[in-house]
């Protein structure tokens, strides 16, 4: 998954959907849930997925109220339209996401 944390006001400028990985290098179940949402971008192409590393962007994390991590949000031409904390497992991330368009 691209690393989107320097660029990340660009990104969520451009039009589309965007799912953004917000985590923190040393949690675990950061590193599970990034597995499991790499499975599912590759069956969810209409998406654009990036990460961005919560510790460099606490601003961002006020702004869009993230309570904990790991946290994806989903954008809509910079709004958010989804958020997702609990990443129980491949199948659940793929239920919530197949029908965003």
């Amino acid at each position: 998954m691209q690393q989107w944390t320097d660029q990340i006001n660009k990104v969520l400028q451009a039009s589309g959907l965007k799912g953004v990985y917000f985590y923190t290098p040393l949690c675990g179940t950061c590193q599970l849930a990034e597995r499991m949402l790499g499975v599912v971008k590759e069956i969810v192409p209409l998406i654009e997925f990036g990460k961005v590393d919560v510790n460099y962007v606490p601003d961002l994390a006020e702004r869009y109220e993230i309570q904990s991590v790991p946290c994806l949000l989903i954008f809509k031409n910079n709004m958010v339209i989804k958020r997702i904390y609990a990443f129980q497992s491949v199948d659940v991330l793929y239920k919530h996401l197949k029908d965003l368009d």
